[in-house]
């Protein structure tokens, strides 16, 4: 398996090769203008494009996945490192990259992969479309010349409004021929070319007297000209801000990851395999941190160029990182003088694409709670800080999961039948005398769903005898127990008696030992065949009624 290589098959190198460079070339646009998004110097995003695609690729359990700079990623680092003073924001891009990857790694040991399944799919549309839309807030200003402030995406478009008629036209020109060039070749085979030829020729443009004033990337600090060399963070800048960021920025990488993963064809179905992910972009993003880079993730575009240039193994990616350092080194001096608006129109146009309109129908068709998520989440990460609209994404996932669970909870009836089966049928307004209910469960008995059914229950009558059926639960939460025990309690009052059925010994003996079980609870424990220890259930709850009815009346 590719996965479990230890260096690249002779094979495949020339095609892993050749998608390498044709991903490096891709990755050096892609790489600065995410630098650009993130607000410190573009030649970090090109470090991180270098070391991100090489240790991720060694090392993670989807071969084809690149580790890269992501438009996401570098949002969420601009957000964390807004309050840090402009001379300290560099060493503090170090650390929070290195902070990431190591919470990454905390992840994978802890085994989150596990919950990423709670975020339901309209939070991450919302979510994605939001960021999607604070791109463009954030970006169009550079492609055209002006400058805006406010403290929230939506701030800074009511700013940008104001600003429309102060647009510098050489930039707003540098800016257009950029969308036109990736736009026209991102719809044909040179796709990879795309990019590249969005920055090139505008920084041609850019020596003709008229674009004098056109911003460019040498005017945002100090361009390395050689290898980058590891550095040590600082730990003096550690604050609780730079962990909110930190963790902000590992959710979102580690949830794009699971995405790109799927993306992937044939992706290794192994049940560690996503943790292996989590933990590859971890050593990423430390790795990235140590040689001077931004925070880097599974990116779906450069995975999916990946694919389309023909990489058949994961050395494909380290190749692509070792071409992008080699790439750098060539191309250094030539690096300062792309303009700001090109790389801006780069990130406007990856942001458009980005937008999934069908699947924003789709959310906005099936109504009800999706598409009031969507709208939440999306109106948080325009309105917020993207740390805390992550945060919001999540508890409202986490909201949205439990509601979904106690609204799918529901009661049924259950009764045999003459072939030694158990009918369903709609379950009972009332339970009649001397008469045996079953009953069966579906849905989540955690949280709301014990409340419902406390509620779904019907009220206790006189001399009745309730068989629920509990098959297949492996856990059940104290307020469940707590409604069981008092529903059996009122049987009894009334002269009757609760068989709890199909119950796992071992579920049932944890909870005997918790909370324990009153004397009007009769447990039959589950058995290999379905429906038996029901029906043993019922059997015992008709003899219990018959001993009932023959024993003397109590003076």
């Amino acid at each position: 398996m590719p996965a479990k290589q230890a260096g690249p098959r002779r094979a495949h190198t020339l095609r892993d090769a050749v998608a390498g460079l044709g991903g490096a070339i891709s990755s050096i646009p892609d790489g600065m203008a995410c630098g650009l998004l993130a607000g410190v110097n573009p030649v970090y995003g090109l470090y991180a494009s270098s070391s991100g695609a090489f240790f991720g690729g060694i090392a993670t359990s989807t071969p084809l996945m690149v580790v890269t700079t992501t438009s996401a990623a570098a949002l969420a680092t601009g957000s964390a490192l807004e309050s840090v003073p402009a001379q300290n924001r560099d060493s503090a891009l170090i650390l929070l990259t290195i902070l990431g990857g190591l919470l990454m790694w905390a992840a994978a040991v802890l085994r989150v992969a596990r919950y990423t399944r709670f975020i339901s799919h309209s939070v991450m549309i919302g979510f994605l479309t939001g960021i999607s839309a604070t791109i463009l807030i954030s970006q169009v200003p550079t492609m055209i010349g002006v400058s805006t402030s406010g403290p929230s995406a939506f701030a800074k478009a009511l700013d940008l409004v104001t600003e429309l008629g102060h647009i510098d036209f050489a930039s707003l020109v540098c800016g257009a021929v950029a969308l036109a060039v990736v736009g026209v070749l991102g719809r044909t085979r040179f796709v990879a070319l795309g990019a590249l030829g969005a920055i090139a020729i505008p920084s041609v443009i850019v020596f003709f007297p008229w674009f004098d004033g056109v911003a460019q990337v040498r005017e945002t600090g100090d361009l390395p000209t050689g290898l980058p060399m590891p550095e040590i963070p600082e730990l003096s800048l550690l604050s609780p801000e730079l962990i909110a960021g930190a963790a902000s920025v590992a959710l979102i990488v580690l949830v794009q990851g699971v995405g790109v993963r799927e993306s992937v064809p044939e992706p290794s179905r192994n049940p560690n395999a996503v943790s292996r992910d989590f933990s590859a972009q971890g050593l990423a993003n430390v790795a990235s941190g140590f040689f001077q880079g931004m925070p880097v993730g599974g990116s779906v575009s450069a995975t999916s160029l990946n694919i389309a240039l023909g990489a058949r193994t994961r050395w494909a990616a380290a190749f692509r990182g070792v071409f992008v350092l080699v790439l750098v080194l060539a191309a250094g001096g030539l690096i300062g003088r792309v303009p700001m608006p090109a790389l801006a129109a780069l990130l406007i146009y990856a942001a458009v694409m980005s937008i999934r309109p069908r699947e924003i129908v789709s959310v906005f068709r099936a109504g009800g709670i999706g598409r009031v998520t969507l709208l939440i989440t999306a109106l948080a990460t325009l309105l917020l800080p993207v740390a805390t609209a992550v945060g919001v994404g999540v508890a409202l996932s986490l909201v949205l999961q439990l509601n979904r669970d106690s609204i799918d909870m529901r009661i049924v009836e259950l009764e045999p039948t003459d072939d030694g089966g158990l009918r369903e049928l709609d379950p009972p307004v009332v339970l009649h005398p001397d008469h045996v209910t079953v009953l069966d469960v579906y849905g989540s008995l955690l949280y709301a769903g014990a409340h419902n059914f406390a509620n779904q229950l019907p009220p206790a009558t006189d001399r009745v005898v309730v068989v629920l059926r509990l098959r297949g639960r492996v856990t059940v939460g104290v307020t469940f127990m707590k409604a069981l025990v008092e529903y059996a309690r009122r049987l009894d009052e009334r002269g009757g008696h609760m068989y709890v059925s199909g119950v796992d010994p071992v579920l049932m003996s944890r909870y005997r030992e918790k909370v324990g079980l009153p004397p009007c609870i009769t447990v039959v424990e589950a058995e290999s065949v379905l429906g038996r220890s029901t029906l043993h259930a019922f059997d015992e709850g008709m003899r219990w009624l018959a001993a009932q009815r023959d024993s003397p009346d109590e003076e």
